[in-house]
């Protein structure tokens, strides 16, 4: 195995920027590998940096919310792009100088003597003896014309996340049942211009729609067609039969998968909803396995997953410990 000493660590150059590393044939050990380089895959690497963990990062670069203009609800980087946030984190934590970054997809997983081996896809090969998939999910867009196109701009998930700036607006929510009530009660708040799109016959119970008409919310079940929109920014819903409603913002409640197959490939269960089944101390139902951000949690929002990235990196650090003082 590949080990540093602390006088090791205390003579490397910071780096300015992550390292792009040539990938070897024989397998590189590290101490903790981190699957997923966005906002809880850094702030996991950060945690584990201070305390002089050997780390890897693999990232593909392909973060969920790139169209998403403008971050909220994040105190201290409230209305940053999200790109910007990444910048600055990916300047920030490579001066934890052993923390290393590769930009590469992680493809196959699996256990080993030292803990786990990752093989990515231009065929480097990684082990260590903690993993953390900090992968996010991947939603998975309706089949309507103009929705992917406006999907983090104008047609949003969380009104924490984006409401505020859809206050008072010409506002719809696209849902039905449980998550379609849901949302109302949130963004009735914010505007009373809401209109309730279930996309066919609604699915509310009837306590749910006496509520939902005491709000003098409008429910509308034509099956929706297509978006129109300029350059991402709506500007009405079309139904199938030609006419349409115009509005100035969407709320969109949408199914996900999760955007790494390889926890499951290596046994780590997923919740009834999906999300990888984590314990309050971010461990995996697979020893050794830990989770972080919007993969394990519902909670989505660049906050939380810098709150749940730095936690988890805090507590694979006292795993560690354990093992080794």
């Amino acid at each position: 195995m590949l080990k540093r000493s602390h006088s090791q660590d205390k003579e490397l150059t910071p780096l300015t920027a992550f390292t792009k590393y040539k990938h070897m044939t024989h397998t590189e050990d590290y101490e903790v590998i981190i699957i997923g380089g966005s906002y809880a895959g850094l702030s996991a690497a950060m945690s584990l940096g201070r305390s002089l963990r050997r780390v890897l990062i693999i990232d593909s670069g392909l973060p969920c919310n790139r169209q998403t203009p403008h971050s909220h609800n994040f105190i201290t980087h409230d209305g940053e792009k999200p790109s910007v946030i990444s910048e600055k984190a990916k300047a920030q934590v490579p001066k934890y100088r052993t923390v290393n970054f590769i930009n590469d997809l992680a493809i196959t997983g699996k256990k080993n003597d030292v803990g786990f081996e990752i093989t990515t896809q231009t065929g480097g090969k990684y082990q260590a003896k903690k993993l953390i998939f900090a992968t996010g999910i991947k939603d998975t867009m309706p089949d309507i014309a103009g929705f992917a196109a406006c999907w983090g701009i104008s047609i949003i998930h969380c009104p924490y996340c984006h409401g505020y700036e859809f206050r008072h607006k010409i506002t719809g929510i696209l849902a039905d049942s449980a998550k379609g009530f849901h949302l109302a009660g949130m963004v009735n708040n914010l505007t009373d211009k809401l209109t309730l799109f279930t996309n066919g016959t609604a699915g509310f119970t009837e306590e749910q729609m006496i509520k939902i008409k005491n709000q003098q919310i409008e429910i509308i079940e034509s099956t929706v067609a297509a978006i129109e929109h300029e350059k991402g920014q709506i500007k009405n819903i079309i139904f199938d039969d030609g006419s349409k409603k115009s509005l100035e913002g969407l709320y969109a409640a949408l199914p996900f998968t999760q955007h790494s197959s390889i926890p499951e490939s290596l046994g780590c269960e997923l919740t009834e909803h999906g999300y990888i089944k984590v314990s309050p101390f971010q461990e995996t139902t697979v020893s050794g396995i830990f989770a972080c951000g919007d993969n394990s949690n519902m909670m989505r929002s660049v906050a939380n997953a810098v709150h749940t990235g730095n936690l988890t990196g805090a507590l694979i650090n006292g795993k560690l410990v354990e093992e080794n003082f």
